[in-house]
């Protein structure tokens, strides 16, 4: 396969847009106590419930726990990140995703420390010299707490190519990354369409 190139791997802007001042948790949680729909739009982030759980000795922002794909009428395939060796292994050993089967990923994260800001999911799959980008918003998170322990983020659903010019052998790498262009995990996976599972 031959490597996507690192801009290949950069999250595409919105024109205009500008990322917002940086705050910290506390800054947030003191920010117009009486005003209603910033209370909510803070709720909406999980800021101020719970106790916090983040862990002091790791200075992750972002920490990916599981990736899974679920698939229509199948079991879910989950891959446990927190288990060493895990990414290694997606690389080594294909899924095998069976031609025009109907399809999506998900990812169990937890956040920790400060706000997460606009999280995307960003990937490159490659075959046969020809390359495809998907990207996908995930969303900004404040840090998990005892009331919220993770988060859960289910992508689009998507259908398997079909037929023989479909059928193959995919390599891909994926990424995710934040509106401050910190990339939280990056690994290579490969995926096999086949006529059957």
């Amino acid at each position: 396969m031959s490597t996507p190139h690192p801009d290949e791997l950069q999250p595409e802007q919105t024109e205009g847009f500008k990322v917002g001042e940086k705050k910290t948790l506390e800054e947030y949680q003191q920010l117009d106590q009486n005003d209603e729909s910033l209370r909510k739009w803070k709720e909406s982030l999980g800021i101020g419930s719970g106790k916090s759980i983040s862990d002091p000795n790791d200075p992750r922002k972002c920490i990916i726990l599981s990736l899974g794909l679920e698939v229509e009428g199948r079991s879910d395939i989950v891959i446990d990140l927190t288990k060493p060796g895990a990414l290694d292994g997606l690389n080594k050993h294909p899924f095998t995703i069976k031609e025009g089967a109907t399809f999506r990923m998900k990812a169990r994260f937890k956040v920790q420390h400060q706000i997460l800001s606009g999280m995307k999911y960003v990937q490159v799959v490659s075959r046969v010299g020809l390359k495809n980008k998907m990207q996908e918003m995930i969303g900004s998170y404040s840090p998990n707490t005892t009331d919220k322990p993770e988060y859960e983020k289910r992508f689009e659903t998507e259908t398997a190519p079909s037929g023989m010019i479909g059928r193959g052998h995919y390599e891909a790498v994926s990424k995710f990354v934040d509106d401050d262009n910190q990339t939280h995990l990056q690994f290579k996976w490969s995926f096999d369409i086949k006529k059957d599972w």
